[in-house]
């Protein structure tokens, strides 16, 4: 049985292996917020709502990590105790002096705030203050007020502010901000009337800048394109979603929030890795805070977007098992029951697989797998569908197509199972994920094709260690709960 919205912790058959997850009750929202790599750690915020003052409020609960995996909770110091306000989306930058701070939006205050931070261990910080823009003509500026970015281009701050048309400010000091206008010269055609652009960040990506942001009715997407340094306008490009709808979701009072409330920041090594937050996944697990694996952003020789699994993962790899050369013929009819192709036995429940199909050989095939399987469980389906140019994980299907492969490109699937939930990337180039609460009923991983005998070139599995060490030990000493008073 899953506990109830009024307990205190998170029960054990919910605790995931090695995805990052709210160690304490039922919470939303649970944005991923404020992140940096300060003096060999890696910092990141994430929203938690609480009870304050007898209503409630929300806190910044931080974390520290040595490699974006294991983590350790760190004292609260971003909380209404402290800012007098509730703490809603924004993100962390560096100061022209060097220090870090958080723009972020003040639940309840009606603006935007920064908050600059004392030390680089984000310890102590100096009380936050609102941000006032004014007009050339020093008039208050009429705008929205609502999820900040702030970043720097040359000697110049440049914050935006969410909504349907974010406004852009500018400034020298961060305390005097001038209004510049209209942040996007335009807006692209496959976003539709009434999206807004909440939960923004701003940051260049190879040639290219890049806004990665969210719609609140449609999740996580981006624009690519360009600064016009003389016009202060970001020149949009191309525009991309990394979160799709699913049958069971209303397409006349749209919430679609798998994937949700993105943030990032950059590695020493020069890497752009983000983080999103599961919000609507499934009924058992919504209020929980889990955070999906990290993913790092770069841009393919022809411009686009490509997304890869956070390489420090590799280094949770173990037990290692290859299985080449293997034949995926299609299903038989027994008793009423779909018989599939059985490829091997996935006995353990923190598992990374990668699966590689020669190009030629999917070429148009209608083909997919298995997880959770047996003879009485279908389990979850991961099916590349030719008709419709589509990948499909359990419910949701989004855009993809082998034939966009390069002629020398296999394609490649990579799965990542923790307990129940599953993410998969597909070369690099379009990733989904899903839940699958009764992953516990079976544990074949079964091939599926139609029409014609598949082969497989390779099948890789690995064990994967577990990096929620830290989660057991907050769940415990709960050092990060927030003040009540």
């Amino acid at each position: 049985m899953h506990e109830t919205s009024n307990t205190t912790t998170v029960t054990n058959e919910l605790v995931l292996n090695y995805h990052l997850m709210h160690p304490g009750n039922e919470s939303s929202p649970g944005d991923p917020n404020v992140a940096f790599y300060l003096d060999g750690v890696y910092h990141l915020h994430y929203i938690l709502r609480h009870p304050w003052q007898d209503k409630h409020s929300f806190a910044f609960i931080h974390i520290t990590s040595p490699d974006m995996l294991h983590w350790t909770w760190q004292t609260t110091k971003l909380q209404p105790s402290f800012t007098d306000h509730g703490m809603f989306s924004g993100t962390g930058f560096i100061t022209k002096e060097g220090r870090p701070a958080a723009i972020y939006h003040g639940q309840a205050s009606g603006r935007n705030q920064i908050a600059i931070a004392k030390d680089n261990h984000l310890l102590t910080w100096e009380k936050p203050y609102p941000v006032e823009p004014k007009t050339t003509e020093g008039e208050d500026a009429e705008m929205n007020h609502w999820d900040p970015d702030c970043f720097l281009i040359g000697d110049t701050y440049y914050a935006i502010s969410g909504g349907q048309n974010p406004p852009l400010i500018k400034s020298k000091d961060l305390v005097n901000w001038t209004f510049v206008g209209n942040f996007l010269k335009r807006e692209l055609p496959d976003v539709a009337i009434g999206e807004d652009i909440s939960c923004p960040n701003f940051f260049p990506l190879g040639d290219k800048q890049m806004l990665l942001c969210i719609s609140h009715q449609f999740g996580c997407r981006y624009y690519l394109g360009d600064w016009d340094a003389k016009a202060e306008q970001f020149v949009p490009e191309t525009h991309g979603r990394m979160n799709w709808k699913r049958p069971g979701q209303s397409i006349y009072n749209p919430v679609y929030r798998d994937f949700f409330a993105p943030e990032s920041l950059l590695t020493p090594d020069g890497r752009r890795v983000m983080w999103a937050w599961l919000a609507t996944l499934d009924e058992a697990i919504n209020q929980r805070t889990i955070q999906f694996l990290p993913r790092e952003l770069s841009l393919s020789e022809s411009g686009g977007l490509r997304f890869r699994p956070l390489r420090e993962l590799e280094s949770l790899r173990y037990s290692a098992v290859t299985l080449n050369d293997l034949e995926v013929t299609p299903p038989k009819w027994q008793n009423g029951k779909m018989i599939t192709s059985t490829l091997t036995e996935l006995n353990y429940d923190a598992l990374e697989i990668r699966i590689t199909i020669d190009r030629t050989e999917a070429w148009r095939k209608r083909f997919g797998f298995q997880l959770f399987a047996d003879e009485n469980h279908v389990g979850l389906p991961i099916m590349i569908y030719p008709e419709t140019t589509t990948l499909q994980v359990g419910e949701t299907e989004a855009p993809f197509a082998v034939a966009d492969l390069p002629e020398k490109e296999d394609l490649e699937l990579h799965i990542f199972i923790d307990k129940y939930l599953v993410e998969v990337f597909a070369n690099n180039r379009q990733a989904v994920v899903a839940a699958h609460m009764d992953y516990q009923s079976a544990k074949g991983l079964h091939g599926y094709t139609f029409g014609g005998t598949m082969e497989i070139k390779q099948v890789e599995i690995w064990r994967l260690k577990s990096t929620n060490q830290g989660f057991f030990e907050a769940r415990q000493n709960r050092i990060w709960e927030p003040d009540e008073q």
